[in-house]
């Protein structure tokens, strides 16, 4: 069983943060201005074109903005921690020493590349020795941990309509491209991105030792099954459905259904009783029928196969140079544009945070994160809950029964803020610099999956639980605890700034909590009610008025062409796109109550309400190329930057009025296509 944890969460995206109270300082640098750009034609550009001319895109990168600028403080500083770490003598066994092990193992590039294939060799030596299906399944159980050459996720999370408990969740996988669209559609940019993919899967095969004809057999065979679980999969827009997405079953109807997928098998070898998977929710049952199929299709070459090509992709970043530039080639080049890779040290960071990275979390508070920036985010909050709950009794479209439930739902917010109230406890993880550096990534791996079955499997569901490291620059929304988490990464310079005036902090950070906050009221947030139970609160005229709306925010996104011949997603963007609309909305509700009684003076010939607007737009300023655009475009749920700004902003009244935008003006919307709601 191959257990991944898959969140339901709603996220911010790189979306960074900005202070808290009025000051006398505007906060905004003027020279991120282009002057020459109407913002009423085009305000993401009037307010984010000069930042772009004075940050290009850097060659590492195939997306670089404010929130990248600020994601690599945060690096710099977690990298100072480990790097003072190896300079000090630590007790083996210590939280401490393993970090110091696991980053100096991460940092020996030369020792990786005299190891060669040694690490993994014994491993796919194992594979080839087994010719038979029974042969390799008993190797995918001995590796049961790891899931080599199983196509699908599966993990304990709470029970979507008792959220009080933790079940076995299983959802569609198996697909390295990550989306259906990349095996199937047949527009030129994707069906160069499917060749590449081919030609990538035999160049790999063959630096994993494999002869020029074993690698053309096996990249053809890695490729056609993954192009089946293609077909059989729902799309991203088709995942954003809870509902759908919500089938609960007895493990015996698993079996009945499924015959072919030794679930029992593979959960005990991982260590699940079988007491705690008689029940599970079966994201996708259409998925599993096709993949059940296919499994009584499969050939023995077909299935080692696929189990060496997991090998090869969970083994690539931690081998010599040769492999890892071969695997970047694909992913950092074709696929997003990239001229390079991130430095070594910037790598070694990442690995070690992806592994351990909450011991690194308790550490980077303790040092970086002041206890009055906790407290003013905490009260923050609290002035955008009194906003948002404004804001719901303002809608003449939603009835009061309905209203009643919003209410209660967003008293119920469980408000995370900094970093958790209980950490990790490593002392169960063994770091040995005896061993390979990939031999301690799968240990940092298995300890992963242990702490999950030891946490969850027949476990109630922990609330205290955080889904992100503190030292993470971005947001989340989890329906199914009621939660909105902000962790301490994203409360800093440049994005928070105490000295800034309150229509700057009110523009950005606000914006940014007012995002969480409508998360549980977009178009997924709002099927869950307050205890977090997937549950319909709402009456029947209310749900058709809020999906009328939505539906127009949706065909608004769906004509935006991002690129010449490429449109936006507006289905598959849709709860982003609201929780941007209903974050400006509460925040800019919230501001102008804040500054009632002592109202803000123009500074740099600029209105209260007009940098509010400019310190929202300056959040997304960014640059990115062709190839990372038309990747987030089939991938990421959030529009790109450039249309959080100019897609948002047409549809709240306030900006309007700040920039005086007419008829005419090229960003104008008459008022009857704009969105009604929040």
């Amino acid at each position: 069983m191959n257990m991944k944890q898959i969140l339901p969460m709603l996220m911010l995206a790189a979306a960074p943060a900005q202070g808290l109270m009025a000051q006398n300082q505007s906060g905004l640098d003027m020279t991120n201005f282009d002057k020459s750009v109407r913002p009423a034609d085009d305000f993401y550009r009037y307010a984010t074109g000069g930042w772009q001319k004075l940050h290009p895109l850097p060659a590492a990168y195939s997306r670089y903005g404010s929130f990248d600028m600020l994601q690599e403080n945060v690096n710099k500083q977690v990298n100072s921690i480990l790097t003072s770490l190896t300079k000090k003598k630590f007790k083996e066994g210590t939280t401490e020493r393993k970090l110091s092990d696991f980053y100096k193992l991460a940092m020996d590039q030369d020792r990786r590349n005299k190891e060669g294939l040694a690490p993994v060799k014994p491993l796919l030596d194992e594979m080839e020795a087994a010719k038979t299906l029974d042969q390799l399944h008993d190797l995918q159980l001995k590796y049961a941990k790891i899931g080599y050459g199983v196509p699908f996720g599966s993990y304990f999370g709470a029970d979507d309509k008792n959220v009080t408990r933790n079940i076995l969740c299983l959802s569609q996988g198996g697909l390295t491209l990550g989306q259906k669209d990349y095996y199937l559609n047949n527009d030129k940019a994707t069906s160069d991105i499917r060749d590449a993919y081919k030609k990538h899967l035999v160049r790999m095969f063959k630096l994993y030792g494999f002869t020029d004809a074993q690698a053309s057999v096996k990249a053809a065979d890695v490729f056609r099954a993954e192009t089946e679980l293609a077909i059989a999969s729902k799309s991203n827009t088709e995942l954003r459905d809870p509902q759908a997405n919500y089938n609960k079953m007895s493990l015996k109807e698993f079996e009945d259904n499924y015959p072919n997928i030794p679930l029992c098998q593979m959960a005990e070898a991982e260590g699940v009783k079988l007491d705690y998977i008689q029940e599970m929710n079966v994201g996708q049952p259409a998925f599993f029928t096709a993949l059940n199929s296919l499994m009584a299709l499969q050939t023995a070459d077909e299935l080692r196969a696929i189990m060496e090509w997991d090998v090869i992709q969970s083994s690539a970043s931690y081998l010599t140079d040769e492999i890892r530039q071969a695997n970047f080639d694909f992913f950092g080049k074709t696929m997003s544009g990239r001229k390079e890779e991130y430095p070594l040290w910037k790598r070694a960071t990442n690995q070690v945070e992806s592994a351990m990275g909450e011991a690194l979390g308790k550490m980077y508070c303790e040092r970086y994160f002041p206890a009055s920036s906790k407290k003013m985010m905490e009260e923050l909050v609290h002035n955008l809950q009194i906003s948002l709950g404004e804001r719901i009794d303002a809608q003449t479209w939603m009835s009061d029964s309905t209203k009643k439930n919003a209410h209660e739902k967003l008293d119920k917010f469980y408000v995370k803020s900094g970093y958790p109230n209980k950490w990790t406890d490593y002392s169960k993880l063994t770091i040995d610099p005896s061993k390979s550096y990939y031999d301690n990534v799968l240990a940092t791996r298995e300890f992963a999956v242990d702490k999950m079955i030891a946490d969850k499997a027949g476990k109630p569901v922990d609330r205290d639980e955080w889904f992100m490291t503190p030292q993470t620059v971005n947001a989340y929304y989890n329906p199914t605890t009621n939660e909105i988490c902000f962790p301490a990464g994203i409360l800093q310079r440049p994005f928070f700034d105490p000295k800034a005036d309150a229509a700057f902090n009110y523009g950005a950070i606000g914006v940014v909590i007012g995002h969480e906050m409508t998360h549980g009221f977009d178009d997924q947030g709002r099927q869950y009610d307050a205890n977090g139970n997937l549950h319909d609160w709402w009456t029947a005229d209310d749900a058709k008025g809020f999906e009328k709306r939505a539906k127009l925010y949706s065909d608004f996104f769906d004509g935006i062409e991002v690129l010449p011949g490429l449109h936006a997603n507006g289905k598959f963007t849709l709860g982003e796109n609201l929780a941007d609309h209903g974050g400006l909305q509460v925040a800019f509700n919230a501001f102008k109550h804040a500054t009632a009684n002592k109202p803000l003076k123009t500074i740099d010939g600029l209105t209260p309400d007009q940098r509010f607007f400019i310190a929202y737009a300056g959040v997304w300023g960014q640059n990115i190329t062709d190839q990372e655009i038309r990747n987030r475009v089939k991938r990421d749920p959030h529009s790109l930057g450039e249309w959080r700004v100019n897609g948002a902003l047409p549809h709240i009244d306030a900006w309007y009025k700040a920039f005086n935008v007419k008829k005419g003006d090229k960003m104008y919307l008459p008022e009857n296509q704009r969105l009604e709601l929040w």
